[in-house]
């Protein structure tokens, strides 16, 4: 399943996650291993795609969970401000094997999501293949490659965030994204 995200997302290291106030009970995390696309590209054959990758960054996919059901491409549930905090910073392509990482999600401390990215189902290699098949990517492109068990919904009772929450993501080799989760602020329109 491939889905876009807004760039209107994207908040780095520290930044308030939202809490929205008019879908304020099913805002989920989802730690994810992201690509970050280094040179203009397209129809990328899988053997030449670590040429075109600059590097991976952590990525937390938050999700507003009944808007995203409610949209058959998922963009109204995954592209709320602030919901893409994205770093600390991009490990180079040359530096790790993506498809051999730890991945542990934390909320408030709690370890929510234990998982390694040897279980992506397609790995970072694929995907650019797959993507790049149908459109050019970009110099900068981020791709979130997809998250493990231990999503927020998926507990019994589900575990979604609330204000005061902070969400840590620590991918072996990268490093730790952490951001408080706040109520969100008033706005006018400009």
């Amino acid at each position: 399943m491939i889905f876009t995200k807004h760039h209107n997302c994207i908040i780095g290291p520290g930044a308030g996650i939202h809490i929205p106030t008019i879908a304020p009970e099913k805002v989920d995390y989802e730690g994810e291993l992201a690509i970050v696309i280094g040179k203009r590209c397209r129809h990328v054959p899988r053997d030449r795609a670590r040429e075109v990758i600059a590097g991976y960054t952590v990525m937390n996919d938050v999700s507003v969970r009944d808007w995203q059901r409610a949209s058959p491409t998922m963009l109204m549930g995954k592209s709320w401000d602030t919901h893409g905090p994205m770093g600390p910073w991009v490990a180079t392509s040359d530096s790790i094997d993506p498809h051999n990482l730890q991945l542990t999600t934390r909320v408030n401390g709690e370890i929510r999501q234990d998982s390694n990215t040897d279980d992506l189902i397609f790995d970072c290699f694929d995907i650019v293949h797959h993507l790049s098949s149908a459109f050019t990517l970009e110099a900068g492109t981020v791709i979130a490659t997809g998250t493990p068990a231990g999503v927020g919904l998926y507990w019994d009772p589900p575990k979604m965030l609330v204000e005061g929450d902070e969400v840590s993501i620590t991918i072996e080799g990268i490093g730790t994204l952490t951001n408080p989760v706040i109520s969100e602020p008033d706005t006018q329109l400009l």
